[in-house]
């Protein structure tokens, strides 16, 4: 009976860890009901953003869920200059992302997934028509708080530096081959030979003839 109990116990505690662990992250809907949009006839957008921020507690590992269209951007920044000027035209590419958004296709529905993998705070803009959008409210900042920490699909290393591939490696340096080739050299070689002999043995010969005749 005490083994049984302690049994129980142990699975019970098994799944609430499990619905611990399950329930530690959170998605969290941009402007929750109203979405991630803008309206143009109007010039305001759907929702107030700082206030629907304002009402959430994010955490490492969270993710926002950005329910829009074609017609906004969603851009992410840790640069509070870049986010009070609503435009990405200053902005650097290691503290500054644009995730999709902006087709010239407009209307087209989209949902993207932005995860919270910096802590401290952020800050959500979308800069279309040149910024107008930020600039009537599509624009908000959040505190991203340590909570569990990263999970392990969204803690990972960052990929090794790039290296440039070596050069062209140096020439190997040519082989000698033996076979016919030497012969044949050794042959020209050896027939050069024979023929000075021959002509030194003709100059000699005539060289002789003529101190005959002169005597």
């Amino acid at each position: 009976m005490a083994s049984t109990a302690k049994l129980h116990l142990t699975l019970l505690g098994l799944l609430f860890t499990t619905a611990t662990v399950a329930t530690a992250y959170t998605n969290h809907t941009v402007g929750g009901d109203f979405g991630w949009f803008f309206h143009s006839k109007t010039n305001t957008s759907a929702t107030n953003y700082t206030s629907w921020a304002a009402n959430q507690t994010f955490n490492l590992g969270d993710y926002l869920i950005f329910r829009t269209s074609t017609n906004q951007t969603v851009i992410q920044t840790y640069n509070e200059t870049t986010y009070q000027s609503c435009s990405t035209d200053d902005a650097l590419d290691t503290d500054t992302f644009q995730y999709d958004g902006g087709s010239p296709q407009f209307d087209q529905s989209l949902t993207i997934a932005v995860p919270l993998t910096i802590e401290g705070v952020n800050y959500y803009f979308s800069d279309g028509d040149d910024g107008v959008q930020c600039q009537r409210g599509m624009a908000f900042e959040i505190l991203v708080r340590h909570g569990n920490g990263l999970p392990p699909s969204l803690n990972q290393p960052p990929p090794p530096p790039y290296v440039e591939p070596p050069g062209d490696p140096a020439q190997s340096p040519p082989v000698t081959i033996n076979g016919g080739s030497p012969a044949l050299n050794n042959k020209a070689s050896a027939g050069g030979s024979d023929t000075g002999a021959m002509l030194y043995s003709v100059f000699f010969g005539v060289t002789s003839l003529l101190m005959t005749f002169m005597c």
